[in-house]
């Protein structure tokens, strides 16, 4: 058993987390060139062809487009039929089988997720690459782990490690990957899950670049830093991003009653209705089509009427909604910071015209405004953080970002808004109870927390679980045979057998705090 060498261990992890970084690096690359490939012809399509046979009333172009799109609909679904776990996002599904409440089909999500991710995005539906590149990661690091014939418990590390590296992967970002699969998915930071987690972000990272390069996702040039003066600018705008997420998983947890009507009863006639709004937003406002990161940049070079950025950030926001509904493989990452920005750019606007604040502070006020909002909406600000700081390659603003992402943060709190992809989850699990696990167990890792509800106490006074056996204790690198008067303290790693429906309640033992 693996707990029996503990260094060995995680020196085999470190290693295996090595080829799960180049294995998922790989991946996302082919990945990422099918998705550049597929927006680069629907943009030649659209400019080439479509456009100059609109303007001449050559209707026969637009409708093989329009057949093209019908027949994408057909394919996506189809490639989602055969593999369901492949669909939406992926992230909560990453999260459930970190959790042992899901089971994936590693190799059919492999090839789903690129195929149908790449046509669908490239499409025009405003989805992202970083929910299937974390998929991606996830089944690489799950498929390792298979043919190598790894237990449960160590499977668990090297997903957590592939998902680390597809986000790392997806933006060129390999700290915010690492601090997204540690901060969201696995939410402990033993040196168990470190270690691969950290690996294969800088592997997958230095693979993508080899084919994608150096350069950033956001291109902002000559970022001016803000003044200590505007702080509370700062925190108006996190104020006003956090009422922004709650409404934001708001619309996307109840897109569902949009797609109630009995037209919309097949998941097909959804995906098709979702391919035909792009279409159409093809002539009317491409801008919102695919992830946005373009648009992202030219927020930051170009001032746009106040009326136009307010139609830009509805269009982006419904249609990003009615794109996520459809089920189709895609994520809502960068869409969020796309809509982040754009409402960013909304109150910078404000403020300039007011006479508030310079226009030159504009590209601070739009990177706040995305930080903001992934704070508020997925609950995890330190990754948010780190992400804008690598994806605008701009770390001066280190300050600022983590002010901003605290209040928007607690804003969201405050108003109870549920972390969005924990909702997604639950959501999941009760639409879809055929791809939970079936009952088994399980070796679960369950970090004590300073100040949880298990700190300070004798094990002979935890609350009972059937099927339920701690196996050992991990203290300061030293492991401990567990007795009844044996107290846990804060640090401490308790690895105990359970069922696999039990690992999220362990877990929040370990994290919840015993202060009312």
């Amino acid at each position: 058993m693996a707990l029996d060498n503990w260094h060995q261990f995680r020196l085999r992890l470190f290693i295996e987390g090595i080829f799960v970084g180049i294995a998922g690096g790989l991946s996302i690359s082919l990945f990422r060139f099918l998705l550049n490939e597929s927006e680069d012809l629907r943009t030649h399509l659209y400019y080439a062809c479509l456009i100059p046979a609109l303007r001449r009333d050559d209707l026969l172009p637009l409708l093989s487009y329009t057949l093209l799109l019908l027949v994408i609909g057909g394919a996506i679904y189809a490639m989602c039929r055969y593999a369901p776990m492949a669909g939406g996002s992926g992230i909560p599904q990453v999260k459930g089988v970190i959790l042992g409440l899901m089971k994936m089909k590693w190799l059919r999500i492999l090839w789903v997720k690129i195929l149908a991710g790449a046509i669908g995005i490239g499409a025009g539906l405003s989805l992202g690459r970083e929910g299937p590149s974390i998929q991606i990661g996830a089944v690489a690091g799950q498929g390792l782990s298979r043919m190598l014939g790894r237990t449960r418990m160590e499977e668990r590390y090297l997903i957590t490690s592939g998902a680390s590296a597809g986000l790392a992967a997806a933006f060129n970002a390999p700290l915010a990957g690492m601090m997204f699969a540690l901060e969201e998915l696995h939410r402990n930071f033993s040196g168990a899950v470190l270690l691969p987690t950290m690996t294969s972000a800088i592997t997958a990272t230095i693979v993508t670049r080899c084919f994608f390069g150096n350069g950033t996702s956001f291109h902002f040039v000559d970022l001016v830093p803000l003044p200590a003066q505007y702080l509370w600018y700062v925190a108006l705008i996190a104020l006003i991003c956090g009422l922004a997420g709650i409404i934001f998983n708001y619309g996307l947890l109840h897109i569902g009653a949009f797609y109630h009507p009995k037209v919309f009863r097949t998941q097909a006639s959804k995906i098709i209705f979702a391919l035909l709004c792009a279409g159409v937003l093809g002539f009317l406002l491409p801008q919102v089509l695919g992830g946005g990161n373009h648009l992202v940049d030219q927020l930051a070079i170009t001032s746009y009427p106040l009326a136009f950025l307010l139609l830009l950030l509805a269009a982006k926001y419904i249609f990003t909604l009615i794109s996520y509904g459809c089920g189709a493989p895609g994520g809502f990452f960068l869409p969020l910071l796309v809509i982040g920005a754009l409402t960013g750019a909304v109150l910078a606007n404000l403020l300039v015209n007011a006479g508030l604040l310079s226009a030159v502070y504009t590209p601070n006020v739009i990177i706040i405004g995305m930080v903001s909002l992934f704070a508020a909406s997925v609950r995890s600000p330190i990754t948010g953080t780190l992400l804008i700081l690598e994806m605008t390659g701009d770390f001066d603003h280190l300050m600022v970002l983590a002010f901003a992402s605290a209040i928007a943060y607690i804003t969201a709190e405050i108003l109870r808004g549920r972390p969005i992809y924990d909702a997604l989850l639950q959501r999941s699990l009760a639409a879809s109870p055929d791809t939970a696990c079936e009952e088994e167990k399980n070796m679960i890792e369950v970090p004590i927390a300073s100040g949880s509800l298990l700190e300070n106490r004798p094990i002979s006074e935890l609350p009972p679980m059937k099927q339920t056996v701690i196996v050992e204790i991990k203290r300061s690198g030293k492991s401990l045979i567990p007795d009844p008067d044996t107290r846990l303290r804060a640090g401490d790693f308790l690895y105990i057998l359970s069922e696999s429906r039990n690992a999220e309640t362990l877990k929040r033992m370990g994290e919840e705090s015993n202060v009312k």
